[in-house]
């Protein structure tokens, strides 16, 4: 062979060399891009043109409701444009009374979708209300069973704060595991024991032994108090005060002052001694209604239906979160089985749900990026 004709043909197999590993690697690239899109809508900041081209489309969002063994759900559909027989994905609120409504759930489910899934957002009445319930785990285990049927095949699940945890319980339920993908677990609680200790003590053990310790945010001991106000205050107080607690946890000022001016000067003592976590009288109140909700809070923990879980599980947690502390990943961490947990990341990026890090370092970004692209990846694989 000539040495013209060796250089072309060289030429040719670099050429298709190179095609081929665009094509090979295009999924993994196109994955990473994804997530980059997803974080900076999520921020609420500017995708890159470039970027937002090649990965991103219109969504269109179509109010339904639909009939389950859980009764009549209540719901919303994130729907790519350009992909109608796109994969699945269900979006579960946190503990807020917006529910559906709430922003940074909006913006997750947009930003998903945008990317290329179809996104269910299930209201669930009992979180909405400030209640982490059993009634919340089978809505989840039903709007997937449903969404499945919808998108013919199982779909994944990310759930914020306490329903990350509730969606790990539905998991664990045979009747549901066809029809799950994978979940995905953001500032979720293991064991609600420990949460509700933490709440007490400011301190949780980690799996390696050491001692995570922080202020715990007066949000989580609050919501516990306001789930059985019968164990903080007499009977004939609690219709009075419950509007108060309520409208303090929606951060609606105005209305936290009429609902206090209606109360007796004991009354808006005991409302005051509660809204105090750090009180010697709340907190032992706090500590005899855990007792009280022991086998409650069991069977709202995943904990012990993970070292047998067999949907893959993702965990995603904020380095910083002062309400559900990060130990709690950690745990689930350790409790699952190696061929279950797919990935967990502890990050400094995120507080509780929230991207709250002003100007985070570029490994912390990267690593944030990746574990998205996973999630991306599993999200889109048949």
């Amino acid at each position: 062979m000539s040495r013209t004709r060796l250089q072309k043909s060289f030429a040719v197999w670099v050429m298709g060399s190179l095609i081929l590993l665009g094509v090979v690697a295009w999924p993994f690239t196109k994955a990473h891009l994804q997530a980059v899109a997803i974080l900076r809508l999520v921020s609420g900041q500017p995708v890159p043109r470039i970027i937002s081209t090649l990965v991103t489309e219109p969504v269109r969002t179509e109010e339904v409701s639909f009939a389950t063994e859980a009764g009549v759900v209540r719901g919303r559909l994130y729907l790519p444009e350009r992909q109608p027989n796109a994969p699945g994905l269900v979006v579960l609120h946190g503990v807020h009374h917006l529910g559906i409504e709430e922003p940074r759930l909006v913006n997750f489910a947009k930003a998903m979708a945008s990317c290329g899934l179809r996104v269910l957002t299930p209201e669930l009445p009992g979180i909405k209300d400030y209640h982490v319930d059993l009634g919340s785990v089978r809505v989840i285990g039903e709007s997937t069973r449903w969404f499945a049927g919808q998108t013919g095949g199982p779909v994944g699940v990310l759930g914020l704060s306490f329903s990350g945890g509730l969606a790990l319980v539905s998991a664990g339920n045979p009747a549901y595991r066809k029809d799950l993908k994978f979940v995905l677990a953001v500032g979720s609680q293991d064991e609600m024991s420990h949460v509700a200790n933490f709440y007490l003590t400011g301190t949780e053990v980690r799996p390696d032994g050491s001692t995570e310790r922080l202020t715990p945010h007066e949000y989580g001991p609050l919501v516990l108090e306001y789930e059985h106000l019968e164990d903080f205050v007499p009977t004939q107080d609690e219709d009075a005060i419950r509007p108060v607690l309520r409208e303090h946890l929606y951060e609606n000022r105005s209305a936290e002052e009429l609902a206090d001016a209606k109360l007796t000067a004991r009354q808006r003592a005991e409302a005051a001694e509660l809204m105090d976590s750090s009180s010697v009288v709340t907190k032992a109140k706090l500590a005899a209604s855990d007792v009280k909700h022991a086998q409650e809070m069991e069977e709202l923990s995943p904990h012990e239906l993970l070292p047998t879980m067999t949907t893959p599980v993702y965990l995603l947690h904020g380095q910083a979160d002062n309400i559900i502390p990060a130990a709690e990943t950690q745990w689930m961490a350790h409790e699952l089985p190696r061929t279950t947990l797919q990935e967990e990341l502890v990050s400094p990026v995120l507080s509780h749900v929230n991207l709250d890090e002003a100007e985070p370092r570029l490994r912390d970004q990267w690593q944030l990026v990746h574990f998205f692209a996973l999630v991306m990846h599993a999200a889109e694989r048949k």
